[in-house]
């Protein structure tokens, strides 16, 4: 998707969101407002799914916002099918003025090396080669987000079992380990911590979650499983996150000292 598509597609994204948070619904009450399934509303507003004009003329009606949407739908509905609609994280992180994320279970998307990735997406060989390949091309792409100007402030703590657990051979568990030393230490908008594995049970380890905070205020977090990512934005979901968080965030190290146990482990794969 060019650069103008994708800036069509998140501001679609983020407009949709906001009408929604403004008028005081959850995304389970305009699912039900519109005739539509909660899962549906969901990936609208992740990107996943690229919104016909019918269901932009519900969310209008439900939402009495004077026809926007459909005014908006010709030029940013009709996109080229055969391009690829804004999806998943990259929909939030076109949007996200911060990030928190963690990771129990792999280096996050983010930060993989190429061959970190790809040892990920070859597991077990359930993907075609052709999969693999597109997966690791969109994966790598979205790592553009560190580069830009308006790059999300990312504070991220992983498990140190991701540091341990090894993929892809020793060499590049030693270059993806390095790559991170390098990303705390010189990227201004990246800070990670590590839990250390002296830490014993805490409520993180029930799993990956970012918690994504937007610029009109709203948070919301995302889960990734087996099968899809998960988009919540209802109150409760949100604190009991940001309470894991908080307590996760507790039992890691400081940056210096993630750091430096980031670089000893980068060492032991040599």
């Amino acid at each position: 998707m060019g650069d103008g598509q994708m800036t069509a597609a998140a501001f679609l994204v983020t407009e949709l969101r906001r009408a929604r948070v403004r008028r005081g619904w959850s995304q389970d009450e305009l699912a039900k407002a519109v005739n539509y399934s909660p899962s549906m509303v969901s990936a609208v507003e992740l990107g996943q799914q690229p919104p016909t004009a019918k269901y932009l003329e519900l969310v209008d009606r439900a939402l009495d916002t004077g026809g926007l949407f459909g005014r908006m739908s010709t030029e940013l509905v009709s996109l080229d099918r055969a391009q690829p609609w804004l999806r998943g994280w990259q929909a939030i992180f076109a949007q996200a003025r911060t990030i928190r994320w963690y990771e129990p279970r792999y280096v996050p998307g983010l930060f993989q090396t190429e061959d970190y990735a790809r040892a990920v997406f070859e597991a077990g060989g359930l993907l075609a080669p052709e999969e693999v390949e597109r997966r690791l091309a969109e994966r790598m792409n979205r790592q553009n987000v560190l580069r830009s100007e308006s790059a999300p402030q990312i504070v991220a703590v992983l498990d140190e079992a991701v540091l341990r657990r090894r993929v892809g051979g020793r060499k590049v568990m030693r270059d993806q380990a390095l790559h991170l030393a390098s990303l705390a230490t010189g990227h201004p908008r990246v800070r990670l911590h590590v839990v250390p594995r002296s830490a014993e049970e805490y409520p993180g380890l029930g799993g990956q979650f970012a918690l994504a905070a937007l610029p009109d205020g709203t948070e919301v977090a995302y889960l990734d499983c087996q099968v899809r990512g998960q988009e919540l934005d209802k109150p409760k979901d949100l604190l009991r996150l940001q309470q894991v968080w908080e307590v996760t965030l507790g039992e890691a190290l400081p940056p210096q000292a993630s750091i430096e146990l980031i670089s000893e482990v980068a060492e032991s794969w040599s």
